[in-house]
């Protein structure tokens, strides 16, 4: 599947004074095509603008990329699609730079279990030591205060079937991720996904340096719009830039606003329509843990 966006500049004047310009703006558009006056009143409706005068567009192009996605049988039979967001938990592996990588230990073997059960029959038991902080994981209020709410008390409507808004930054010249860049979405209720396509780095060395992260005004944002949920495909939802004081996490996790890191192929999801399930263990007591997090992508929405 392709889609098309619309990048140009664009000089807005409103009828009770006062001006506006945008250089090598990108707006989503349905098909290959489209004209000066059918964008500017694209834009127009994007940004949420009254009292606009008159639009000027320039140095117009139109960007046609595939959707990376895979339709599949699924949406050929018109059923829904299925997008696994999660990194693959594997023995050492390293997900936060400075953390141990989880350990693998048998507790029955397969061997020895024949000694146990009728010839024929075998099976293993295995055990994994790792701390919370693995893959794809959920961060609850528990994970930043002592008196918060830990993984086995966070509701499921924080964790399951959310319909989800991407905010995409890939190829932005920031690294940081404000609230002015976030205030066009609609949030409320969502799980808001920040798409900065980090996550190809996830296992090398890259990963780890300076990266992506969502800023203090921009979380504030995002709590103050009642968000249900926010990931991030980056290393961590805070600049981990040594002596930063984490404040992305304190603002959501004050507000009870669940933090899943480490998400990947957010690229296949459309900006609105799927849904997200991201639920770990019922863990008393435990703050962070890894979740198998996947998006529902009705055919519609794909």
């Amino acid at each position: 599947m392709t889609e098309f966006r619309a990048q140009f500049d664009a000089a807005i004047t409103f009828v009770n004074g006062g001006a506006l310009q945008t250089q090598d703006f990108r707006l989503d558009i349905s098909g290959p095509e489209i004209d000066s006056a059918a964008l500017a009143t694209a834009l127009v409706g994007h940004l949420g603008l009254l009292m606009v005068d008159h639009v000027d567009i320039t140095n117009l192009q139109v960007i046609a990329e595939p959707h990376r996605g895979s339709r599949g049988a699924a949406a050929a039979r018109g059923l829904p699609r299925l997008v696994d967001l999660s990194h693959v938990i594997t023995e050492g592996m390293t997900t936060y730079p400075g953390l141990p990588g989880p350990e693998f230990l048998p507790h029955l073997t397969r061997d020895a279990s024949r000694s146990v059960y009728p010839a024929g029959t075998e099976f293993t038991i295995d055990r994994i030591s790792m701390v919370g902080n693995t893959g794809t994981y959920v961060d609850s209020p528990f994970h930043r205060y002592p008196d918060g709410t830990d993984l086995a008390g966070l509701p499921l409507t924080s964790l399951a079937d959310l319909p989800v808004v991407v905010a995409r930054f890939v190829g932005s010249r920031s690294r940081g991720i404000t609230a002015h860049m976030l205030s066009a979405l609609q949030i409320t209720g969502r799980a808001v996904l920040l798409h900065t396509g980090w996550d190809a780095h996830f296992g090398t060395p890259e990963y780890g340096r300076p990266a992506p992260f969502l800023t203090e005004d921009g979380a504030r944002f995002l709590a103050e719009n009642k968000a249900a949920l926010v990931g991030i495909d980056s290393v961590n939802i805070d600049d981990t830039v040594p002596g930063g004081g984490r404040p992305a996490h304190s603002i959501l996790l004050a507000a009870g606003i669940p933090v899943l890191e480490h998400v990947t192929r957010l690229a296949d999801l459309p900006h609105n329509g799927a849904r997200l399930h991201a639920v770990p263990p019922k863990v008393a007591g435990f703050g962070t843990f890894p979740v198998r997090a996947y998006a529902v992508v009705t055919p519609e929405n794909t």
